[in-house]
């Protein structure tokens, strides 16, 4: 799909990136997120959204001065008091995050005492709100509650953002290369599109291995390029950019297009093949793999 590398260069500032990595590979195939157009645009999204996959629930410790610049439809002359509830997240969210404060067309599904905060922004897309944790909850088999605690581990960071990706039909703006839709979409507006923008670009040219200007991050040795005349009985490594006869082996093998170039398709059916028959899902196969694989 795409290297522990490429993923670290588009969140640089997190250390966790290979862990991250190791998670996103497995949801981006269960949620079709699987061409450079959409990986760069849910990449770009996202670390926008968490601040580089390190925010994982939303900063609600808000000062005075921000609440009336943040929230000026609940504080100021006439509404709430902000100094009464600055420096107070769970206060700010059960305020401004339940249905009874909002307009029927901003309601969240908050109606239970406790749900703005139970509810707030949660995972690298910032889930909010009962209704969208509810949803999210039957789709994978979970309560809202559960649903709640989950969205806030690594796992359910990322799984929660494809699932809101995949249920919005997102694809069809990162297909058209539409970051300005899709930002819309998301937020209902375009705040942060200069990020978002800036994001998307260095997350394009990442995924098409054109950047010179990333983080130097150690990578695998380049793979070795097979020909019709290697041995059958000892394969070389192969990974993506691999080209020749054994790919195309591998890839009739796993009941794909036999073009010979181990591109995108390759690399998620080989990363599939691997977890199951209890690999290191990295794409990058060896000898031994490829002869289980052949049965060679």
């Amino acid at each position: 799909m795409i290297t522990t590398s490429q993923f670290q260069q588009m969140i640089p500032s997190n250390k966790e990136a290979a862990e991250w990595y190791d998670i996103a590979v497995d949801f981006f195939e269960k949620y079709n997120i699987t061409t450079p157009l959409r990986i760069a645009s849910f990449m770009a999204q996202c670390s926008h959204e968490s601040q580089d996959f390190r925010a994982l629930e939303e900063n609600l410790n808000y000062s005075t001065e921000s609440l009336l610049k943040v929230f000026p439809r609940y504080f100021g002359a006439g509404k709430e008091d902000a100094a009464a509830y600055a420096r107070n997240p769970e206060k700010i969210a059960n305020y401004v995050y339940m249905d009874v404060n909002r307009s029927k067309q901003g309601a969240l599904g908050n109606t239970q005492p406790g749900d703005g905060w139970k509810f707030r922004g949660g995972g690298v897309k910032q889930l909010t709100g009962r209704n969208n944790y509810s949803v999210f909850a039957k789709d994978i088999g979970m309560t809202a509650d559960e649903a709640a605690a989950y969205v806030r581990t690594k796992k359910g960071a990322l799984e929660s953002a494809c699932w809101f990706w995949k249920k919005n039909g997102l694809e069809k703006f990162a297909d058209a290369d539409d970051i300005v839709g899709m930002t819309k979409k998301i937020n209902g507006g375009t705040i942060g599109l200069e990020d978002r923008t800036a994001r998307y670009k260095k997350a394009k040219a990442i995924v098409g291995g054109s950047v010179s200007s990333a983080p130097a991050v150690k990578s695998a040795p380049a793979a070795a390029v097979v020909t019709e005349k290697a041995a059958p009985a000892s394969y070389p490594t192969i990974q993506k950019k691999s080209t020749g006869d054994v790919v195309k082996k591998v890839q009739a093998k796993l009941g794909l297009g036999a073009d010979g170039v181990y591109g995108l398709q390759t690399e998620i059916a080989v990363r599939s093949w691997q977890r199951t028959n209890k690999y290191t899902a990295d794409g990058i196969m060896d000898n031994e793999q490829i002869r289980k694989l052949l049965g060679a």
